[in-house]
């Protein structure tokens, strides 16, 4: 089933697949690259994009990840004042020597490293959400529940007020 897979898309359903989430990768024909991209080749609304974000801590330069709502952008102050993380903007090299994945295509698991992971409660508003799954073209979807067991990570308010 998988051998059709891009390598890195291959890396995400081996993952899930080993430890027991029922999700499988699929790659569309358009691009997943962005919250607005990926709700447009999927069809579902922005809000049930599960954007994986990867920002470097401060003190530490270690790289945390932060799983979004693709409608929402993130209030870095306000995760510092849940979490004491004080995040700042990650680039490109960083981000596929941390977590062995390009931006754009960046999975909320299957890390090469274990990442401390923030998630957004706002995501479970859905029933289903969809996260990218190692390239911009490839997606799963996902009970928003199973996040946590998947990735490990803690829901915290992370979203920028809309006023």
């Amino acid at each position: 089933m998988t051998s059709h897979l891009h390598d890195s898309a291959r890396r995400v359903q081996t993952f899930l697949s080993t430890r027991g989430f029922p999700c499988e990768v699929r790659e569309l024909p358009g691009s997943t690259r962005t919250a607005q991209e990926a709700a447009a080749t999927i069809g579902c609304s922005v809000a049930q994009i599960a954007k994986s974000l990867v920002f470097a801590e401060a003190s530490s330069g270690e790289a945390i990840l932060v799983v979004a709502s693709g409608e929402n952008r993130v209030d870095l102050h306000k995760i510092e004042r849940a979490t004491g993380l004080r995040l700042g903007r990650a680039d490109g090299r960083f981000v596929k020597a941390k977590v062995g994945f390009a931006i754009g295509g960046i999975p909320p698991a299957g890390h090469d490293t274990a990442l401390v992971t923030l998630l957004d409660p706002d995501l479970r508003d859905h029933e289903v959400v969809w996260a990218a799954a190692g390239t911009p073209f490839a997606v799963f979807a996902v009970d928003p529940c199973q996040l946590e067991a998947m990735t490990g990570g803690r829901w915290v308010e992370l979203a920028e007020d809309r006023g």
